[in-house]
């Protein structure tokens, strides 16, 4: 029985991405071959060199929020951060507030020096979170534009001087408290090149919350608990996945997120790719039996996250963790700033 620490790597520490290249398309690219088992060191740029006419990259339209913000209790002048992770219903968020022994349930926290934007807190959550509802007049999203920081993860310690180097080129659908990183790597002119070559590029939205990148906390596998993220497909893009397969064409799917929204939809309709929304708290470990993606295109994750057991599941174990320890050898950058990996 596998176990969370059978997913562990040693990764040093200056691998770690800090800062996004100037050229999205010039990070490094580990093309993966799961028949051959054969690793090839290339660089991004030449991704469309792995597909074919009549295939179709799979891509996560969401885009990130500047979701961290910071207000005050307007009793006692205390701080608080609040980093906003999923819109649960009309104006209530889930989110994580530090410090959190001041977050108690009836706290009301006052945003901005004219406190335009105020919020109370409903509900302490059993993983830690708090749900909290706001309180304003305007359109929330442009509030929060001119209150909020982009929610870079802890392990990025460097300032981001461009904001929309953290969004991918095709961002569009508000909502997410990350990026959906492998994304980060196309430019319009990848895209471009792609549909010119025939390639369909067809979109979908999963609004990408901050347990997805979390290391699992539990010793066994199956007693870890996703948080549940928003997915939606459109019936043109389920028609054109449809049709892509028909063919016999290959589904690449960009990112992990798209991974599990697609093979949710298929999961809950029998095996069918249909037009539909929802929440999805799938987790996807070895022994997962995919459906609908046949590549996958993917940034290289946390030790001992769901993310390194989801690709773990899409090849095996024992070869990914080889590949993670050759891109460490080889002095890949690591996690949201950092290079890329094709798994064929």
């Amino acid at each position: 029985m596998l176990t969370t620490k059978d997913f562990d790597y040693h990764l040093p520490e200056h691998l770690i991405a800090q800062t996004p290249l100037k050229d999205r398309s010039a990070s490094k690219l580990l093309v993966v071959d799961r028949n051959t088992h054969q690793l090839t060191d290339t660089h991004f740029h030449t991704i469309l060199d792995e597909l074919n006419q009549g295939d179709a990259l799979v891509v996560n339209e969401t885009r990130v929020i500047p979701a961290r913000i910071f207000g005050i209790k307007p009793e006692t002048g205390g701080h608080l951060e609040v980093l906003l992770l999923t819109n649960t219903q009309n104006n209530e968020w889930e989110c994580l507030i530090k410090p959190a022994r001041r977050a108690k349930v009836g706290t009301v926290i006052h945003f901005g020096d004219d406190a335009r934007l105020k919020a109370v807190i409903k509900e302490e959550l059993k993983h830690g979170g708090r749900i909290i509802e706001f309180q304003y007049d305007g359109v929330f999203l442009e509030i929060l534009e001119t209150l909020g920081q982009m929610p870079l993860p802890p392990y990025i310690k460097e300032r981001l001087e461009d904001a929309e180097r953290y969004q991918t080129v095709y961002a569009k659908e508000n909502g997410s408290a990350a990026a959906p990183t492998a994304g980060l790597h196309f430019t319009p002119g990848l895209l471009e090149a792609a549909k010119e070559k025939g390639i369909d590029i067809i979109p979908l939205t999963l609004h990408v919350g901050l347990g997805t990148f979390r290391p699992v906390s539990v010793e066994r596998l199956e007693d870890h608990e996703m948080h549940a993220e928003y997915y939606y497909l459109s019936k043109e893009s389920a028609e054109r996945i449809n049709a892509v397969k028909a063919n016999g064409g290959k589904i690449t799917a960009v990112g992990t997120t798209s991974v599990r929204t697609l093979e949710t939809i298929a999961r809950d309709n029998e095996g069918q790719i249909v037009a539909t929304s929802g929440w999805t708290d799938i987790f996807i470990s070895p022994g997962f039996e995919f459906k609908v993606v046949d590549q996958l295109i993917t940034n290289f994750h946390l030790p001992q996250s769901t993310l390194v057991m989801l690709v773990s599941a899409f090849y095996d174990r024992e070869h990914i963790l080889a590949a993670y320890e050759h891109a460490v050898d080889k002095e890949y950058r690591f996690f949201s700033f950092g290079d890329a990996m094709l798994i064929k």
